[in-house]
């Protein structure tokens, strides 16, 4: 084999993820992600939304921050290009937008689109194996680190969504990564770094817009 060839394939050997044959979730992997994220308490991390549109060459860009406390305390905030954002706190919440004065308060019940965008988020801050296998077939795709592809039930939110790609960390504690792809192949990645596991966070994070 050509020297060349050989040192390429050991470059994607050390850099790449471990990939496997798409297979059903091992129950001792998923025993693995569910003890390690009940450790988890607290999370804080940056994030990078990229949003692809099949149609378009350009790539939509959003940076942001997100803010997570064990069981129901939640702050999800873009700070750029335009800042916006809400806290959820148990079954209530608070939501903004920098180009409106004020915010707007919120219950989860009176709001069929929040409680939906809370149960994913939460489901990806608890890393929350039991919930999402109650509502998506669960393949394992790679290892190393554990990373999942979730595709719903017919008839459970396919009308849009093909499926999800979640990445986990190192520890399998959080999530690291997720790819949210659509029938048309439109699909969002959302990639989250400089996270703090278990750091104390004030509560005045989760009371509103101002709260940072």
């Amino acid at each position: 084999m050509d020297s060349r060839l050989i040192r390429l394939c050991l470059i994607l050997m050390v850099f790449l993820p471990a990939m496997v044959v798409a297979q059903p979730l091992p129950e001792e992997m998923a025993d693995e992600i569910r003890q390690s994220a009940a450790q988890v308490q607290t999370l804080s991390s940056q994030f990078v939304q990229e949003k692809f549109l099949s149609m378009f060459a350009e790539t939509l860009t959003s940076n942001g921050r997100f803010y997570y406390q064990r069981p129901d305390q939640l702050r999800w905030e873009l700070t750029e290009p335009v800042g916006s954002g809400f806290v959820l706190n148990g079954d209530h919440g608070e939501r903004w937008h920098e180009r409106v004065d004020g915010s707007e308060p919120f219950r989860l019940e009176d709001d069929p689109a929040m409680s939906l965008i809370a149960e994913q988020l939460f489901a990806w801050a608890r890393a929350d194996l039991r919930w999402l296998q109650e509502h998506y077939q669960i393949e394992l795709i790679g290892v190393e680190p554990i990373c999942l592809r979730l595709t719903p039930p017919e008839g459970q939110g396919r009308a849009f969504l093909d499926h999800l790609l979640i990445q986990f960390s190192d520890s399998a504690a959080y999530v690291t990564e997720v790819e949210i792809h659509e029938h048309d192949g439109d699909y969002t990645r959302i990639r989250f770094s400089h996270t703090d596991v278990n750091a104390p966070l004030t509560g005045t994070l989760f009371t509103g817009r101002e709260g940072l």
